[in-house]
């Protein structure tokens, strides 16, 4: 059988349009095709890949749980997913977790458990949800309604009721919206998918102390930003305010899928036996692959190294961008990084995505204006030189075709 991209087409349902590269090994922040072609990995698998490929943490995690037990239905617990909820909760503000498998899946959970929690001590009445224009919250019904970008929702028919959007660091605008009707508020800390748009500090500030008000739950979308992207473990914990819910994915399990909600004694009862359940959340191999992600990540060596390569990816590309002028501005946080492309590019993000992989560098887009950078939280020195030095040769000949 010959494996190629040709195969994709053949065998695959049409809803993605993937490079023609197919990469079959990593290592670190180094990726490598079928051909034997290295690439510096600055996507990460959008945020996903937190220890870079196949650090040796997770391998020995992996295989270790791999010869005691695959999987248990919920009927049972098991000793690895416990040990992740313990150490979640004691390293975030909730009391309870939810395993999922997916960012959407956890988001999912966030969703029904606040109009759960709403029904039960308001009344049917409560049942309002506000997010972001924007945003993005997954792709089950549920959540792409919620994420604020209608392409990503329409066309499949009529979509879930009392749902609605405001615009992300408006806050006079999110005032005129909530009441006492609003059960839940839904935001991403820091907005990923929508932009690299991070979040006004009196912004943060007032949508909590307007969910307080209103008794409306506050559920920060972290499934981007958690594990230590930011700088902080979780993103909330430099924002100097407390979600009630807070949802976790992606770079939880360091590439191995999985995902969780976390949150309060007070809201997790509403979830009763039976309300809500998974198949596959809750299992041995991710919950164990998920533990050593987060104890290798929740160091302050990690956290402060993520702060310092931040430092570092911001020089290398302010001087990419003073020779070719190609960025409006730099933004984000952390590791979740965005080039926002000049006039002149607009609409031209991806061009500069497909000329890194051309020169041996990968990125991603956020949208059709931003250029995104998601590495390895690890990733060295050296790699980020590379990588950019890769990148500036992308920009470059983006910059001559542009000529």
């Amino acid at each position: 059988m010959t494996i190629n991209r040709e195969l994709f087409d053949q065998v695959m349902v049409p809803n993605y349009a993937p490079s023609a590269v197919i990469p079959v090994k990593g290592e670190g922040s180094r990726v490598w095709d079928q051909e034997g072609r290295e690439y510096v990995d600055f996507a990460g698998g959008i945020a996903v890949n937190c220890l870079g490929h196949c650090h040796p943490a997770l391998v020995s995690a992996l295989k270790e749980q791999g010869e005691k037990l695959w999987h248990l239905s919920n009927v049972m617990t098991n000793e690895p997913a416990l040990r992740l909820a313990k150490k979640l909760v004691d390293a975030t503000f909730a009391d309870k977790v939810y395993f999922a498998n997916s960012g959407a899946e956890a988001n999912e959970a966030a969703l029904k458990l606040a109009r759960r929690f709403a029904l039960d001590n308001y009344g049917e009445q409560k049942s309002q949800i506000i997010s972001f224009n924007k945003g993005f919250h997954g792709r089950t019904f549920f959540t792409v309604t919620v994420g604020g970008q209608a392409a990503y929702s329409d066309g499949f028919g009529p979509k879930p009721g009392d749902i609605v959007h405001s615009d992300y660091n408006d806050l006079a605008a999110f005032e005129a919206l909530i009441s006492d009707k609003t059960c839940a508020v839904m935001m991403e800390p820091l907005q990923g998918e929508g932009g690299i748009v991070s979040p006004d500090a009196d912004f943060v500030k007032g949508v909590r102390d307007l969910c307080t008000k209103h008794n409306a739950l506050l559920i920060f979308d972290e499934v981007q930003t958690g594990v230590g992207r930011t700088g902080e473990l979780y993103a909330y914990q430099g924002l100097g305010v407390t979600p009630d819910i807070l949802t976790t994915a992606k770079a939880l399990g360091g590439g191995f899928p999985i995902g969780a909600m976390i949150t309060t004694n007070e809201i997790a009862q509403h979830l009763k036996v039976g309300t809500h359940g998974s198949t596959y959340g809750g299992n041995p191999l991710a919950c164990a692959v998920a533990e050593a992600a987060l104890d290798t990540v929740n160091t302050p060596e990690v956290l402060a190294g993520v702060k310092a390569k931040e430092a570092l990816f911001r020089e290398l590309l302010s001087a990419i961008n003073d020779k070719y002028k190609v960025f409006s501005e730099i933004r984000g946080k952390g590791l979740l990084l965005g080039g926002v492309v000049a006039q002149q590019y607009k609409g031209r993000a991806k061009d500069f995505l497909v000329a890194g992989i051309k020169e041996g560098v990968m990125s991603l887009v956020a949208g059709a204006d931003v250029v995104r950078f998601t590495p390895s939280l690890v990733i060295p020195e050296a790699d980020i030189r590379e990588g950019m030095a890769r990148f500036e040769k992308a920009v470059a000949s983006v910059v001559a075709n542009n000529a």
